[in-house]
């Protein structure tokens, strides 16, 4: 009851900052306004927790179940995710209420429950925290990209501290090849997709200890990076020649020195930061333009098993990368791109039901992260998570980690 309660407080602690106007915006596709993420986790609990086990179960509100809905088509109709921006109603104070009225509903549903129902009731109520820490995640990615959409740039808060420190010069931790198992080992949660535990066929690598910098990834743009076809991927080539991406995301010249924009507003660009909110492509053409490449899903699975659970995350509320003398950088500060299709796992198999939607219909055309970041909720990863996104997406706090071949 503790973990129900903190997690759901954390959500609306992370809106505090907000004015009313802040919680109704949708800069792109990819982003959701933050009344919607408070929103849309109210509905998960209702639709999956409450409606199965509470008696007499009635809805909070007729058409929430259409409009807070994101892609559970077995459960019924949406309204359009590029529309999510549109809907000035409910008001955020409706959706506060109703998030109040599922809290107290979910509390008496988890005092009052049959000990026959006790264990089902507990692995919703536990996914369930899980999907709502990772739309915290969202909520602060999501802020990030409405805030620089504005030509203000406006700060989400203005307290935040900014890291210091230097950047250690790149170790590599090698490993030996072989056979070795991946996959979620039991004990504690995990997403379907983690599962099963199955062995992959390594060669001898080493994995960089750290990530790249803002200093390293200037000089590959100083070195006409984004110029060199020979450097791309064909996709990624294409996607230079529709856009006009010359630099990673929320990186800006003015009056000819780099600014970074973070959720703190403008700042001067850190060379010793890692460079963040690069795309799959940004991040590959580096690796070959460094002589190098990016790790499999399953090398970085397996250095990071090896590795405490400990890292720069959201609790140190600094919500932006800091340099590597700082925080080590085996966990947490940014999501680390890996070369590997987002493809089910041997023998991998969905959550029954409509859950079964969470995560096995997106093993298509995305990308495997993995490590958590800066604005992850510590204790939301370990070695086994599969994050996923897009090749051409940027608004993510994503990184680049370098692997050699021995």
């Amino acid at each position: 009851m503790d973990a129900f309660g903190q997690v759901r407080h954390q959500s609306e602690q992370l809106c505090d900052p907000l004015s009313i106007d802040d919680y109704q915006i949708q800069s792109i596709v990819q982003t959701s306004p933050p009344k919607w993420h408070l929103a849309h986790t109210s509905w998960f609990f209702e639709t999956f927790v409450l409606a199965r086990f509470e008696a007499g179960y009635q809805p909070y509100h007729s058409d929430f179940d259409f409009l807070f809905n994101s892609y559970y088509y077995t459960h019924g109709s949406m309204h359009p995710r590029a529309r999510r921006g549109l809907l000035s109603r409910p008001t955020v104070d409706e959706v506060y209420r109703y998030r109040e009225q599922v809290n107290a509903r979910m509390r008496r549903v988890i005092e009052q429950v049959h000990e026959d129902d006790w264990k089902t009731l507990a692995l919703r109520t536990i996914l369930g925290l899980n999907h709502e820490e990772q739309h915290q995640e969202l909520l602060l990615m999501d802020i990030k990209h409405n805030f620089w959409s504005n030509p203000l740039k406006p700060a989400y808060r203005d307290d935040l501290a900014n890291a210091s420190g230097t950047t250690p010069a790149m170790g590599w931790f090698r490993q030996s090849g072989g056979i070795h198992e991946v996959g979620h080992s039991g004990g504690g949660f995990a997403y379907d997709n983690e599962t099963p535990r199955h062995a992959v066929l390594h060669r001898d690598f080493a994995l960089a200890d750290r990530f790249v910098t803002n200093a390293e990834y200037q000089a590959f743009i100083d070195d006409r990076g984004y110029q060199r076809p020979e450097l791309w991927l064909s996709d990624g080539w294409a996607l230079l020649h529709s856009s006009d991406c010359r630099q990673p995301l929320y990186w800006q010249r003015i009056q000819g020195e780099w600014q970074q924009f973070s959720l703190s507003g403008l700042q001067p660009l850190n060379p010793h930061e890692p460079v963040c909110h690069v795309s799959y492509y940004e991040a590959d053409a580096y690796a070959r333009w460094s002589g190098r490449r990016l790790p499999l899903e399953s090398e970085l699975e397996l250095v990071l098993s090896q590795q405490a659970l400990e890292g720069h995350f959201a609790d140190r509320q600094v919500f932006h990368p800091a340099p590597a003398e700082i925080t080590g950088q085996w966990y947490g500060d940014l999501w680390a791109w890996t070369a590997s299709p987002y493809s089910a796992y041997p023998g991998f198999k969905p959550l029954a039901g409509t859950m079964g939607e969470y995560n096995g219909k997106f093993m298509a055309n995305q990308m495997v992260l993995k490590g958590g970041c800066c604005v992850t909720p510590a204790g939301h990863t370990r070695a086994s998570y599969r994050n996923f996104f897009y090749p051409d997406e940027r608004w993510a706090f994503t990184g680049i980690r370098l692997v050699e071949d021995i």
